[in-house]
């Protein structure tokens, strides 16, 4: 199985300073991309330049690996096929259009070199000479075949490597299949065809988003009143940034946690499959008198994550992931078929029927995964609590 992993390194002041370089070249091949594509787009009537195109257009500009320059390219041309998928499905995107400062560098196959602990990033041939190779120390590297390294900025310079570790997927016999709410006040909400139900609740999440806004709010009004770029300016700056890193690295951990522990659910409920409500584009149909507040809520939604998550930490378990339409799954009652939206936790119904409204959801999503409709599945046998410190 792939897996990824991002750790610090050690080298030279020198190649320190390369490094930092590398990251703004290929920034400006990230922008050489925008200006080469709208140039060919004019000159050809609004047809699109292809990969072979581009790539000939960016050859031996920069003083980068062909391999390097090459996964920036790739990496435009993604971004661009990406926001046309979205908007054929009706979302509101943009082409990629913004030039940028840093960017990025990757080394793939066979631009970088390990010996021991010490890796070789190579910078390939410009204007005829070969270039002398960076030279990284990384003290923990994987015992498996590294496929890509990324030069990624988090907090410093680290890099994020990619490896085969040579396990497959174990085979799955379980016989359950479970449905995945996922909310803003409970992260997940889950139930299997046994009626057995899990909830993992977003407190957590909720209350960092909620610091870190306060605080970002504070900070900014500080700001406000300085000198752009002023000592007092530059020392408010500074907070902000630590304040944005410390929210972003502590959302991270709880996500990680909300995630394992569902996953460990699963596997002790024998799920073979996880379908997931698909929650993109919610906030389109929202009143205009609640848009702001209700956008706001939305933003510190981190749905695009757990799912990422769930999907690579599920496969390690052999367990297969779906994502189905939820429209409707947490409105319509599964016994009469009428359609209300509830504010309280409990889902009830005048013909009688109730349910935890996030189970209630849960339940929903997996009959229409079962019998493409919304159908009555039984009582709840059990719900468990989880909540994550």
């Amino acid at each position: 199985m792939i897996r990824c992993l991002k750790t610090p390194f050690r080298t030279s002041a020198a190649d320190l300073n390369r490094l930092f370089e590398c990251n703004r070249i290929s920034a400006e091949i990230w922008n050489q991309c925008l200006s080469v594509a709208k140039e060919y787009s004019l000159q050809r009537g609004g047809k699109w330049i292809g990969q072979t195109e581009l790539q000939a257009a960016l050859k031996q500009q920069f003083p980068l690996h062909s391999q390097s320059v090459q996964a920036v390219s790739h990496k435009y041309l993604f971004a661009r096929d990406s926001a046309r998928q979205l908007k054929k499905q009706g979302l509101a995107c943009k082409y990629p259009y913004k030039k940028k400062k840093y960017y990025n560098t990757k080394w793939v196959d066979k631009s970088f070199k390990i010996k021991g602990s010490v890796i070789e990033l190579s910078l390939g041939l410009h204007s005829g000479k070969r270039q002398q190779p960076i030279k990284i120390t990384v003290p923990h590297l994987p015992d498996a075949d590294i496929k890509e390294i990324e030069l990624v900025f988090d907090r410093k310079l680290m890099i994020s490597m990619s490896y085969d570790d040579g396990k497959e997927a174990p085979v799955n016999e379980g016989e359950q299949v479970a449905g995945v709410d996922l909310g803003e006040i409970h992260s997940i909400a889950a139930t299997t065809t046994s009626n057995q139900s899990l909830i993992v609740t977003g407190r957590k999440v909720r209350s960092i988003h909620r610091l870190r806004n306060k605080k970002l709010a504070e900070i900014q009004k500080r700001m406000s009143k300085c000198i752009r770029g002023s000592r007092q300016w530059k020392k408010y700056n500074r907070a902000r940034k630590y304040m944005l890193g410390k929210s972003e690295r502590q959302l991270h951990d709880a996500i990680h946690k909300t995630t394992r522990a569902f996953v460990q659910w699963c596997a002790d409920q024998e799920v073979k499959e996880v379908v997931v409500g698909q929650v993109e584009g919610i906030q389109r149909n929202t009143k205009k008198k609640r848009r702001k507040t209700v956008n706001q809520k939305l933003s510190n939604w981190s749905f695009g994550k757990i799912r990422k998550q769930l999907a690579y930490k599920l496969e390690a378990y052999g367990i297969g992931v779906q994502t189905i339409d939820e429209r409707y799954t947490s409105q319509q009652c599964p016994c009469c078929g009428r359609r209300k939206k509830s504010s309280a936790r409990i889902y009830t119904c005048c013909c009688g029927y109730n349910e935890h409204r996030d189970v209630h959801g849960s339940k929903g999503i997996l009959s229409k995964h079962l019998y493409s409709e919304i159908r009555y599945l039984g009582k709840t046998e059990a719900i468990k609590y989880l909540r994550i410190a």
